[in-house]
């Protein structure tokens, strides 16, 4: 029996890097995917031919998660499609960096409606469905399962970067606010955060040796991440194996939350 069998699991943000992964990953173990994607659907379809080319189940669904309406047509769709929603991964998520003092309206916008208010969209309308629902219990003992993927930034500040570290900051305590809500409906909501991974958003970082080396000073475990790390946390979260934990932050990083400056006395 796989883990996640038939369980329907929405990816937001999972045309390409972490959220292929996450649902590429959900998939091998059985659920139902939906691969959501904001504008171009050419990566999210690439995505699910390759879940449809190992046996599995999946669909893409267009939304901007930060609006409102296209949400919840996203969440109709969904449940158009498969009859209901099992598990969330609020994964949808951009920077726009500048420093504080050159730093415009939009950017610090964009980056808090899509970071922090589109997490709240989406955990709502699947709250919604799982309070409706109840527990299934010969897919879950939970009713429903939301994972929020944060970031080391929600706990590490980033100068030059300060709307993505406040955006992971408000994801972090949204998390716990609504896990400490939900809680008594057997609603299980925790949050993923990932370290430096390989993935398009921060290519720089990573792409030459020069650049991986410097990188990996901030590394103790001495290896970049890559997506399909996060994919594996985001199955056992997701899954019955996790049943007791709630309305906590798992940490992907390679050691990046050491603050590593102090391994030699600081």
């Amino acid at each position: 029996m796989k883990r996640l069998q038939d369980r329907v699991t929405l990816v937001t943000g999972s045309s390409s890097g972490i959220g292929a992964a996450v649902a590429e990953s959900m998939a091998a173990e059985g659920a139902k995917v939906v691969v959501n994607y904001a504008r171009s659907s050419k990566g999210a379809e690439a995505v699910v031919e390759k879940i449809k080319a190992f046996g599995g189940d999946a669909i893409a669904v267009q939304a901007d998660v930060s609006q409102e309406d296209q949400v919840k047509n996203m969440f109709q769709k969904v449940i158009d499609t498969y009859g209901t929603i099992d598990v969330l991964v609020n994964n949808a998520g951009l920077q726009k960096d500048a420093n504080l003092v050159d730093m415009t309206l939009e950017q610090w916008n964009k980056v808090i409606d899509v970071n922090l208010t589109g997490q709240f969209l989406c955990a709502r309308e699947a709250a919604k469905e799982f309070i409706r629902r109840g527990v299934t219990p010969e897919k879950s003992c939970a009713a429903g399962v939301i994972i929020c993927m944060s970031s080391v930034h929600e706990v590490i500040p980033w100068a030059g970067h300060c709307n993505y570290a406040a955006s992971k900051g408000g994801v972090m305590l949204f998390m716990q606010s609504i896990a400490q809500e939900l809680a008594a409906y057997k609603i299980r909501i925790n949050s993923i955060a990932p370290g430096a991974i390989k993935t398009p958003i921060n290519k720089e970082a990573w792409e030459t040796p020069e650049a991986e080396a410097e990188l990996l000073k901030l590394i103790p475990y001495n290896r970049v991440g890559v997506p399909e790390d996060i994919g594996k946390a985001a199955v056992w979260l997701a899954s019955d194996e996790a049943e007791y934990v709630h309305g906590t932050t798992i940490f992907v990083d390679g050691g990046m939350t050491l603050y590593p400056g102090f391994a030699t006395g600081g």
